[in-house]
């Protein structure tokens, strides 16, 4: 009979089993008492890779009656401190080799440094290296066809699915009703599968909840205490996009590729940021430009070229090896909290060309979060375009200048100070106002009351093209906002009954949007 000890690698993403069920391996399989307790540990942090494990060792008990093996719990106990040591010093591993040596048996492990370590040792082992692809199909994947966005799974309740597009979805509940044991086994498969492939990874493990990566699916998977019960989404992008896809206008294009280096995009959960971001992403690639990403998860579909990096130990870290690599582009994909927001201002102050995505309701509020985390008159420095996205279309664009002026609603010359004028980019209409007032920053939205002669005028060009025409009145003259095809009409179709308005209202300046 011959001798195995499998260690907690090949116990986490059930490998063992497979070989088992293939008959490659016969005899005796022993299981030491150092994983039993890293399982033990994981499982009472309430991480998944614990419960999975346990979960692979009933399976092999139950595989005891149907192969030609027998399951053996064997060593001693690590103490406690030995446990929470185990990650960073690899006591665990050295007690599992330990019990290969005594044994005189062949050690069976997913993890390249034990392999390694064993060789060392002369120690026999079988080192099971991550494959591309998933053994079997998953679970989940039944739920998902080319029109699905999201799955949403939680134990008790029914199966929902999102489909669609963004800006454009249903969700659809299904007849079927989750139970606890599912929802395990569902968990368990994607845990073992995750830890096999070389292409997925858990991006976080905290108790109640584990990220994980799997190719385009971004899974999350949460339970008790940090959710009110069992639950696993599994969100997909719909498809990958390129900028010619969004029909940007030139000038806004002219400015992404030559004048942008500070940019946000911004929109609310769902609307297509990250589709959008990755799009620019390889826009930029393709402009021969050295495009690196930071995300936690990594979710931005790119092309090999473009390196995805996540968080190290801090972003302080991060961003240092970042600079090393020297970046012509980086985008952040989802910053939340102080620490992202400082790395962006920081590598943006290092020279290099930053898009951060973030979450508001309104384009306005992309530049509040920089509020109180940067210094108000360096903020058109790092972030000096906004692109809100909205059901998966550019809804608005700003641009950021900062002036020396009276701020709107003041009169008094003696009240001029720095001001950050947030400009609508295509029609350069001041929309919002940013300055200190005392010790606090106000921001204060334009709203220009029109006279009677701009609303007229715009009603008149309102009616010549069937849309609504912004016109606005600035000194001595009139200024109206046309696109291309309208402003070759005014000057053909519409050239006398032009030449008639200039007439009656004086000088009108056309702005092509």
């Amino acid at each position: 009979m011959e001798n195995y000890v499998v260690d907690t690698s090949v116990i986490v993403d059930g490998r063992v089993i497979e070989l088992i069920e293939s008959g490659e391996i016969k005899g005796n399989v022993y299981i030491t008492k150092a994983t039993i307790a890293e399982l033990e540990h994981q499982a009472n942090l309430n991480k998944e890779t614990g419960f999975a494990g346990f979960s692979v060792i009933e399976k092999l008990k139950d595989l005891e009656r149907k192969h030609e093996i027998k399951v053996e719990i064997i060593g001693e106990r690590p103490l406690q401190m030995d446990l929470i040591k185990a990650k960073k010093t690899g006591s665990i591993d050295a007690i599992i080799r330990n019990v290969a040596k005594s044994l005189d048996a062949t050690l069976i492990t997913g993890d390249k440094v034990q392999h390694l370590a064993a060789v060392a040792e002369g120690i026999k082992t079988i080192y099971l290296r991550p494959r591309e692809k998933p053994h079997e199909p998953l679970y989940f994947e039944k739920y998902f066809d080319e029109l699905t966005m999201s799955v949403h799974l939680k134990e008790g309740n029914k199966v929902r699915i999102k489909r669609g597009y963004p800006g454009n979805w249903k969700l659809i509940t299904l007849d079927e009703v989750i139970d606890i044991a599912t929802i395990r086994k569902i968990s368990e498969q994607i845990i073992e599968t995750t830890k096999r492939n070389i292409g997925y990874y858990i991006e976080m493990e905290k108790p109640g909840a584990t990220v994980i990566q799997m190719n385009d699916y971004r899974i999350v998977i949460t339970k008790p205490p940090f959710s009110d019960g069992f639950e696993i989404t599994i969100v997909r992008p719909i498809k990958k996009l390129t900028l010619e896809d969004y029909n940007i206008k030139e000038q806004l294009m002219i400015r992404l590729k030559k004048e942008a280096e500070g940019i946000i995009i911004a929109g609310p959960p769902g609307s297509g940021k990250t589709t959008f971001a990755t799009a620019l992403a390889e826009y930029y690639n393709e402009q021969g430009k050295v495009v690196k990403t930071i995300e936690n998860p990594r979710d931005m579909k790119v092309s090999e070229e473009i390196t995805q990096y996540t968080r190290l130990d801090n972003y302080e870290t991060t961003k240092n090896i970042i600079l090393l690599v020297r970046p012509d582009y980086v985008f952040f994909d989802e910053m939340r909290d102080d620490s992202e927001f400082k790395t962006y201002v920081d590598l943006r102050f290092s020279g290099v060309g930053m898009i951060g995505v973030v979450h508001a309701n309104k384009a306005i509020d992309a530049i509040q979060r920089f509020i109180k985390r940067v210094e108000l008159g360096v903020i058109p420095q790092v972030v000096d375009t906004v692109i809100f996205i909205e059901g998966g279309e550019i809804r608005k664009v700003y641009v950021l200048e900062q002036v020396i002026k009276v701020p709107f609603g003041m009169y008094e010359k003696d009240l001029a100070r720095p001001v950050i004028e947030v400009k609508d980019f295509f029609t350069r209409a001041v929309e919002y106002e940013i300055y200190k007032f005392g010790e606090e920053t106000t921001i204060v939205a334009i709203k220009k009351e029109k006279d009677r002669k701009v609303e007229k005028l715009a009603n008149i060009f309102s009616r010549f093209f069937g849309r609504e025409v912004n016109v606005e009145k600035e000194n001595n003259h009139y200024t109206a906002y046309l696109t291309e095809d309208e402003e070759k009409a005014l000057r053909k179709s519409f050239r006398k009954r032009f030449e008639r308005l200039k007439k009656k209202f004086g000088e009108i300046k056309i702005v092509v949007i």
